[in-house]
């Protein structure tokens, strides 16, 4: 699905639904250099280079790499990109920044509390002291106690695709995603708690923790269609 995945999220309209959000927070803390743990197809990698932020970009799987890499030329964005496992993120990360951030829902596709700890260990080894860790994800607090919407006004922008939930319990969601001439792909996640995720920052050492929905720091916890937190590096 990563040849695909662009137009799932539309660019263009993404990037004015953010405005700015994540550049004025990263400006808010004094950061210069930025780690996309999880840069997808480039979209925040590409954005915050160009805003001016010292960006490398790392990604799991080749696929969304080799998107990324025809985006930053696409944009004439120089970037370094390359491959890195969350589990051993300091094997392949050999240098501190000021932030890292984790967004469009990827932290999700971890399951196992071991996992999240591990991993948000790792990001902490990676950030230098008074750092921060921006990671988000779907609203699942909402979707587990009240069922599924969305404004489809945040994140997932393109309108050629219909997302939908098609199996949901306390510890897997799987979402399908529906494209106009009926194409079907389907990613399965874990639903985990904002809670829950603050509390696996907490263990790992994070503090300070700022949680944002839908980009307002003052929200209703059922409102937001997805959810931001930034956590410090004391």
């Amino acid at each position: 699905m990563s040849n695909r995945w662009d137009e799932i999220v539309n660019w263009d309209v993404r990037k004015e639904s953010e405005d700015g959000f994540f550049e004025n927070l990263l400006r808010e803390y004094g950061v210069c250099d930025v780690l996309d743990m999880a840069c997808g197809t480039g979209f925040h990698a590409i954005h915050l280079a160009q805003e001016g932020f010292n960006v490398d970009a790392a990604d799991g799987s080749d696929a969304m790499l080799a998107e990324t890499y025809a985006n930053a030329e696409k944009h004439d964005v120089d970037l370094t990109i390359q491959k890195a496992d969350w589990l051993s993120l300091t094997h392949s990360i050999h240098k501190q920044y000021d932030a890292v951030i984790c967004l469009g829902n990827a932290l999700t596709h971890l399951f196992e509390k071991e996992f999240y700890l591990k991993t948000i260990r790792e990001v902490f080894k990676v950030l230098k002291k008074g750092g921060i860790f921006v990671v988000d994800q779907r609203n699942y607090d909402r979707i587990l106690d009240k069922g599924y919407s969305s404004k489809h006004q945040y994140y997932y922008c393109g309108n050629q695709v219909e997302i939908q939930p098609v199996e949901l319990h306390d510890t897997m969601v799987q979402f399908q995603y529906k494209f106009s001439e009926n194409e079907k792909y389907h990613l399965t996640m874990h639903p985990i708690r904002q809670q829950v995720l603050t509390g696996y920052l907490k263990k790992s050492g994070f503090s300070n923790i700022r949680t944002f929905g839908d980009f307002q720091e003052r929200f209703d916890p059922y409102e937001p269609d997805f959810v931001i937190q930034v956590a410090q590096k004391a």
